[in-house]
């Protein structure tokens, strides 16, 4: 069976759908896989198995009747532990809620679904994805496959590994300040921000939340996965009062576009992050793929008139503001106090970030969206001149795990200090701004361990970040790196 967890989506729900494969051949073949792996990984929270093996089970017995059962075919997909699955527990990595039944089901698993995908299992996040590291109280530290004594990015640290230990061949992620890119690039995987709100996201009882602007996105080993993944997830849906309308965007199609004509802006640490110069090395020499497909590539030195300290107060105050909001929603709705009886069962650094958006002001978080429109502005003026700019996705490689729940990022880079939860990622700014934004696998630094390019574009031209990421498939083909995991 090493044949149906080496394949692509695209090929196994192609071969489902065909009848040349029975759906409920690839979930045992994955779940063998997880079975195999997952115990040094750490990548799933909860596997279901008998889920799994019974919509597998209702995907052939359509094909069987001659029926289309979709574009996803028995492919098993992974979900992040953020989200939920109806009669499935959702931890939201947080020990005090743990044992928590889901009573409904995302509208993004059912669109899943209702495409044929079946899903195989939650996967580990940290707690309610505060941190750029996926570790927590409840399942622990989730490892890159690459070397799992380091950790594989957060938040959707689970669902990056358990697609580049093929224990899944696609995985759902989120991402409101890198939690797709993140993980993506410390597992070697492909990852895609959308534009804000391409994929619905209702949520209750707060539907409004959208600072900073967070996105459901796709983890897969191929950008054609990615990019099916996409098709199947987007689109209006009616609880969310922020979700795009549909504009025809054939991401698909995308994938086969030239790129010749394309202008690329290239600033590896967007003009004011830390680079680690081993990431330098590996993305200085990945943008190369671009000229070698005939795009235009023009190195700039700046991005942005703000520092990335100045940039990570602004970015940060909204997200410390939503989780002091979501910590008294939860001790309303659900009895759960993280500041008080729960404390001791709280990771500390989401109790701190409870604590402090607490004592932040209406008017302070209001005023930070002054330095959220200067970096909006700017990158608006830049999407102008350039089709895409590309730079690194982290500062840094990763990280070691610790035994405790509470791995982080580190505290300074090249020697300049940065904040170990999200102060090495340079995938933030871009939550502040809403435009698409990708995570390609560009090589591996000189220990093996993955690094990651980072491509943004225009807002609501996802299409154009996919034709260049196939692109840069093409030229730059990363699934022999699969090999050492």
């Amino acid at each position: 069976m090493t044949d149906l967890i080496e394949a692509s989506a695209v090929e196994l729900a192609r071969r489902v759908r065909a009848g040349d494969l029975p759906a409920t051949e690839v979930v045992e073949a994955h779940l063998d896989r997880i079975d195999a792996m997952d115990g040094e990984i750490n990548a799933f929270v909860t596997v279901t198995a008998e889920m799994a093996r019974e919509e597998a089970a209702a995907v052939e017995r359509a094909v069987e009747r001659g029926e289309d059962p979709g574009p996803l075919a028995g492919v098993p997909v992974a979900v992040k532990d953020l989200e939920n699955v109806a009669g499935v527990r959702t931890t939201f990595g947080s020990k005090p809620l743990e044992d928590t039944i889901a009573e409904e089901t995302a509208l993004f698993v059912e669109r899943l679904r209702e495409a044929g995908a079946v899903v195989i299992g939650k996967t580990n996040t940290p707690e309610f994805g505060h941190k750029g590291t996926t570790d927590n109280l409840v399942t622990g530290a989730t490892g890159t496959p690459f070397d799992p004594s380091r950790n594989a990015g957060g938040s959707s640290g689970g669902s990056a590994a358990a697609v580049a230990a093929r224990m899944a061949p696609i995985a759902q992620g989120s991402d409101g300040g890198g939690s797709v890119r993140i993980p993506s690039a410390w597992c070697g995987v492909y990852g895609l921000k959308p534009t804000y709100r391409r994929i619905p996201r209702p949520s209750e009882p707060d539907a409004f939340s959208h600072t900073p602007f967070s996105q459901l996105g796709p983890h897969a080993r191929t950008v054609e996965d990615a990019a099916l993944m996409l098709d199947v997830m987007a689109g209006p849906g009616p609880g969310d009062p922020f979700v795009a309308p549909d504009d025809g965007a054939d991401y698909l199609g995308a994938l086969e576009r030239d790129v010749s004509d394309l202008r690329v802006a290239y600033c590896p640490d967007l003009g004011t992050f830390p680079l680690d110069e081993r990431v330098r090395d590996v993305v200085d020499d990945a943008v190369g793929a671009f000229e070698e497909c005939g795009a235009t590539v023009e190195r700039v030195e700046s991005v942005f008139e703000h520092s990335h300290t100045e940039l990570y107060d602004s970015w940060m105050t909204g997200w410390l503001v939503k989780f002091g909001a979501l910590a008294e929603n939860l001790r309303e709705s659900e009895g759960v106090d993280y500041l008080g009886t729960d404390r001791e069962d709280t990771t500390p650094a989401f109790a701190d970030a409870i604590e402090t958006g607490n004592d932040i002001s209406g008017v302070a978080y209001k005023r930070a969206d002054n330095v959220r429109t200067s970096a909006f502005l700017a990158v608006q003026d830049l999407l102008a001149e350039y089709d895409l700019l590309v730079s690194a996705t982290l500062a840094v490689s990763p990280v070691e795990n610790r035994d405790d729940g509470n791995t982080v990022g580190p505290t300074e880079v090249n020697g300049e200090p940065v904040d170990p939860l999200v102060g090495w990622c340079l995938t933030y700014p871009f939550n502040m701004t809403g435009h698409p934004s990708a995570s390609i696998p560009a090589g591996l630094d000189e220990d093996g361990l993955p690094v990651g390019l980072q491509l943004t574009g225009r807002r609501f031209e996802d299409e154009t970040v996919l034709a260049a990421s196939a692109a840069f498939e093409r030229e730059r083909p990363w699934q022999d790196t699969y090999d050492a995991v």
